[in-house]
């Protein structure tokens, strides 16, 4: 029982915290976005005391029931170990192995070290919330995407406006490819040794370890009803339990239960630290003294064990039917005609390029460059919310993978928060909309060489029209002829960087008007 209540909730918290990470609408943060918030790390960066003082209770509780059910990364080995498992000759496949007590600790180390150097692209690489966000947006987003635009698709030859098309591309080659090693590092780990990624890589991992070694209740041995069967040890997919010696490292257990589900004897259960034999009798009635249960022998019991998983033929089945649904739905997508945009004269468009920053941009309410890159995780939240596709994460190696912001797509938009609303570590923060337009995150600059009234001697003024906060002005090219083409001038005072004459700017490939990030934000 103990062992499906936890599977129920680790699958109730990994479907909605990847539904977090997909959803471009910010709808579902409503109502789970604090899902993200109760993430280790996040809570920590954000010096949110009430949910770090709520889980190492719930460790000292438990065990480390938190990276069972609360972290996505967690339940995706476990999901990948579980698919390993169903393969006949890898069924009971676990041994007993030591804790690399050095490799864990090492990490962990150079983990805080990174991290308080401000290098957190170094330590977002390991840290398991931001490592499962990123998988998500730079490997699933895509299909999600597809699959979306595939029912606005269908949607709308039924006169129904319910999804809308959205674009989809590639936002930072650098953050696939990390991506890409990320998860085929973790599902080969997974796919072969279950949680080694969690007791020795994961340093939220290995400080969940230190306190479930006091924690009040654990699984515990009684050596009378053990057979040695060894079954509990031949399926803990964190390899903590040492059936010679009847004992667990406890720094290492997950609190998962499957050594429970596994020992047809009894001789484990979940109870607390200090509880007695007696007590432990009477929440498994029908045993005998002598540890063995009415089934008979311990290779009884394995076989019984063994018996009791589903079969291979069927299983083969359901999953042939699994992945040819998919790649239907995949190939039914990718037969979408994109649609090319084109100028009066149906002359294709060329698309526009970023420019070369000097200081990257970063939203508003993020104070300063330094504190916003200390703050982020990188989880790409606000990357997947962005209705403007202004946010991207980074190529740069300072800051690789934290979301910065270029507007070749779209614009920051005064009216627009949500990247503040789903940042879990408050890495951006923003109270209304007034203060969003009165912060100055940068300030545009006009480059002559681009501009068309300068390339091809025609007017244009697009940008002074489209600016928000009015801080563009068109002055006569010829200060002696007033009658001359008029260009841009830019009030740096008023500009608070949102991008729109950047984005609005005809020039192609480059825009000739740009902003220029600032260090530190001001408020105007």
């Amino acid at each position: 029982m103990l062992r499906k209540i936890r599977i129920a909730l680790a699958i109730f918290f990994f479907v909605l915290i990847t539904l977090l990470l997909l959803d471009f609408t910010g709808s579902i943060h409503a109502w789970f976005g604090w899902m993200a918030r109760i993430q280790f790390l996040p809570a920590v960066l954000a010096l949110n005391v009430g949910v770090v003082l709520f889980l190492v209770v719930l460790t000292l509780l438990f065990g480390r029931i938190y990276c069972s059910v609360i972290c996505p990364l967690g339940v995706l080995q476990d999901l990948v170990s579980w698919f390993s498992g169903r393969r006949r000759k890898h069924r009971n496949r676990f041994v007993y192995s030591p804790a690399r007590t050095w490799l864990r600790w090492g990490v962990f180390v150079l983990f805080v070290v990174v991290m308080a150097a401000g290098l957190g692209s170094l330590g977002a690489l390991i840290a398991p919330y931001s490592a499962y966000g990123r998988m998500v947006q730079s490997l699933l987003a895509p299909l999600y995407g597809w699959g979306n635009n595939l029912l606005a698709w269908v949607a709308e030859r039924a006169d129904s406006y319910a999804f809308y098309s959205v674009d989809v591309w590639l936002k930072s080659l650098p953050a696939l490819l990390v991506a890409v090693v990320t998860f085929v590092v973790i599902f080969v780990l997974a796919w072969r040794n279950g949680r080694t990624w969690c007791n020795t890589v994961c340093p939220v991992g290995t400080i969940l370890g230190v306190l479930s070694r006091f924690s009040l209740l654990k699984p515990r041995f009684d050596v009378s009803k053990c057979t040695g069967c060894k079954l509990c040890a031949r399926n803990c997919k964190a390899s903590c339990i040492d059936p010679a010696a009847h004992s667990i490292d406890y720094s290492r257990c997950v609190a998962c239960m499957d050594c429970l589900e596994h020992c047809s004897q009894g001789a484990i259960s979940y109870t607390w630290r200090h509880a007695s034999p007696a007590a432990v009798e009477a929440k498994h009635p029908g045993k005998g003294s002598d540890g063995k249960s009415p089934a008979g022998t311990p290779a009884a019991a394995e076989s019984s064990a063994v018996s009791r998983k589903p079969g291979s033929a069927a299983s083969d089945g359901v999953s042939r039917r699994r992945f040819l649904g998919v790649l239907g739905l995949l190939v039914g997508t990718s037969l979408q005609a994109q649609e090319k945009k084109v100028d009066g004269g149906l002359a294709q468009i060329e698309k526009k390029r970023a420019p070369q920053r000097t200081t990257p941009l970063v939203p508003p309410g993020a104070r300063s460059l330094r504190e916003f890159l200390t703050h982020c995780t990188a989880c790409q939240l606000c990357v997947t919310v962005c209705p403007n596709q202004v946010l991207r994460p980074s190529g740069d190696l300072m800051w690789l993978m934290k979301p910065e912001m270029s507007y070749e797509r779209g614009y920051c938009r005064p009216e627009c928060t949500k990247c503040a609303e789903v940042c879990p570590t408050s890495a951006i923060r923003l109270s209304d909309f007034a203060e969003k337009s009165s912060v100055q995150i940068g300030h545009a600059v006009w480059i002559p060489e681009n501009c068309v009234v300068k390339t091809d001697g025609v007017s244009c003024g697009n940008c002074a029209r489209h600016c928000p906060v009015g801080a563009i002005l068109m002055v006569p090219s010829d200060a002696a002829d007033p009658q001359s083409l008029k260009i841009p001038t830019v009030d740096e005072a008023r500009c608070i960087g949102c991008g729109a004459c950047e984005n609005l700017c005809p020039a192609r490939p480059f825009s000739a008007i740009v902003v220029e990030g600032h260090e530190h934000h001001k408020t105007l």
